[in-house]
């Protein structure tokens, strides 16, 4: 177990990302990235684990923890934002952990390079129109019909109680109760500062584009096949259970684990996924390994 570092790296355009590393660069990476409303700190309670056999890179996207806002949003910009990022540091072959917004980013990363992916974690995360239950229906009319009034009914959740709903909504209470109000309570004081809001809204938007690009997502899975390792909370408010048999249907040899836990999985279950995790992460290094082996190499 190592120390986790916080970091800033200047991007080319003038953007600060702030981002936690942890373990040895000689290790497999695994880049994690968050979803809304938080930031690096939903993987606080992995980070130490995973840094036992990987290199940790846990970037906040732009205009999320303490990272700045970029000019221009999209998540095609914030993947190239974490692509700067990852250049810089020079990652080569990783996973890549993927959430809710983070969906779109690692997405976008992983469709340029597939030929680095060493496996996908996906915690929580949409690639199929199967996740989608009613409660889109007003983020969908948004996409299709961009008004003003569309824009307010899409938006609704950009408030305290909103944010404290992606952490608890739908949740056992017993379950809720072990979940701290500081992670919310932070994330609100975040969105606060100036453009953040500006920033929300903006993905919100985009989000639209992004599940434009399920077919291609389906062809790269399809095509693909990277190893894969789900774990979902099961009471997610946002993401319909049935996603989670879009994803094995798309990908038949991955690992799925559900969990009594929301949204945001990792404030109830991080030991448990900690522990998968590394597990997936040394089981693939060592097939990878064996399959890297040179003609006649003794297999005893």
């Amino acid at each position: 177990m190592r120390t986790a570092h916080r970091q800033r790296f200047r991007l080319s355009g003038g953007t600060e990302l702030s981002f936690v590393t942890a373990g040895e660069a000689s290790d497999p990476a695994v880049l994690l990235l968050h979803g809304f409303p938080s930031s690096a700190r939903t993987f606080r309670g992995v980070i130490p684990e995973l840094s036992r056999a990987a290199y940790v890179i846990a970037p906040d996207l732009p205009g999320f923890g303490e990272s700045d806002v970029l000019p221009a949003v999209s998540f095609a910009a914030f993947g190239r934002a974490v692509s700067e990022l990852l250049d810089h540091l020079a990652i080569g072959p990783r996973y890549v952990y993927l959430h809710d917004f983070g969906a779109p980013v690692g997405f976008h990363i992983a469709m340029q390079e597939p030929s680095r992916v060493l496996g996908l974690i996906v915690q929580n995360a949409n690639a199929h129109r199967a996740g989608f239950g009613p409660q889109w229906a007003a983020t969908m009319a948004y996409w299709s019909q961009p008004s003003r009034e569309n824009e307010a009914a899409a938006t609704t959740h950009l408030t305290f109680e909103g944010t404290r709903y992606q952490y608890v909504g739908n949740v056992p209470p017993d379950v809720a109760a072990r979940i701290p109000a500081e992670g919310w309570e932070e994330d609100w004081r975040v969105m606060c500062l100036p453009g953040r809001m500006d920033t929300q809204r903006a993905l919100i938007a985009d989000y639209g584009n992004y599940v434009a690009r399920f077919d291609a997502i389906a062809d790269y899975l399809a095509r693909r096949q990277p190893p894969s390792l789900m774990l979902w909370g099961r009471h997610d408010p946002f993401f319909d259970l049935s996603e989670v048999l879009s994803w094995m249907q798309a990908l038949p040899r991955m690992e799925a684990h559900i969990f009594d836990a929301g949204h945001l999985m990792l404030e109830t279950h991080s030991a448990p996924a900690a522990s998968l995790m590394l597990d997936f992460i040394r089981r693939t290094r060592r097939a990878g390994e064996r399959t890297e082996e040179p003609e006649g190499a003794s297999r005893t």
